[in-house]
């Protein structure tokens, strides 16, 4: 892992190949390296990063509601050289949350991005296969979002089958 200094030389050497305001802060919090990036220059930090941090370990979604932006997109790259790991994040809107896809740098993220967009609802503009992963396509939602209805319906199972009302008796 990059120490608190590494992470700052990181932070300075994208800021210099992709511009200063696309790193808006760096963290470095229990031995794990951060690197916040602004929404629109996600693709550009991690084509700078890709010679050093060539695979991506993960791509996930994260809903901090109430906090505004609401939603985060965290990239998790791995450098195999020297099995360092640095956390890549960015934070945007609910309204239409839209990031550019990373396949092309990462093909591994076609299907993170998929389920990120399944599940959070955000869009990865020019990603080759936008549409839903785990939920039916004619799923209305995004069920890992925080303000998503709670509830649902008891599973039945054999043991229970007798106990529970069957859809014609509601």
């Amino acid at each position: 892992m990059p120490d608190s200094t590494g992470l700052e030389l990181i932070a300075q050497d994208v800021r210099e190949k992709v511009g200063e305001a696309s790193i808006t802060g760096t963290h470095y919090h229990h031995e794990q390296a951060t690197l916040e990036v602004e929404p629109g220059a996600v693709h550009n930090v991690l084509s700078a990063l890709k010679p050093d941090w060539e695979w991506l370990a993960s791509l996930h979604g994260c809903d901090y509601l109430p906090e505004e932006p609401r939603l985060g997109v965290h990239y998790q790259l791995l450098t195999r050289v020297r099995l360092d790991r640095l956390n890549v994040k960015t934070r945007i809107g609910a309204e239409e949350p839209k990031l550019p896809t990373v396949t092309d740098l990462y093909p591994t993220a076609e299907f993170h991005e998929r389920e990120v967009y399944d599940m959070f609802g955000v869009v990865f503009d020019g990603h080759p296969d936008m549409r839903r992963i785990l939920m039916p396509e004619d799923y209305t939602g995004f069920p890992q979002r925080r303000d998503f209805p709670m509830g649902g319906e008891e599973v039945l199972f054999t043991f229970n089958e007798h106990e529970l009302p069957r859809w014609y008796d509601k």
